[in-house]
């Protein structure tokens, strides 16, 4: 295996990460949100999928951020 088709590997890896972890999010959410009655479930379930949005998207960034230094890294030591 190449080390680009590691770091596509690794890239692909933690792609699923991000998606299980949003999964996860969502879940975590409904369940709080069968608790409430009415209104205020549709509120707090609103409010909550801003938050959820939010981080999901601030781990996704770091870890994107991250993946294109490690293929920084790779595209030099492959021009050595």
């Amino acid at each position: 295996m190449t080390r680009i088709n590691a770091a596509m590997a690794r890239i692909d890896a933690a792609r699923t990460q991000i998606d299980d972890a949003h999964a996860a999010q969502l879940e975590e959410i409904a369940a709080a949100n069968a608790d409430m009655p009415g209104e205020e479930a549709q509120d707090g379930a609103a409010s909550a999928r801003v938050i959820a949005l939010v981080d999901a998207h601030e781990k996704l960034r770091e870890e994107v951020a991250e993946t294109i230094g490690q293929i920084d890294i790779l595209i030099e030591e492959l021009e050595e």
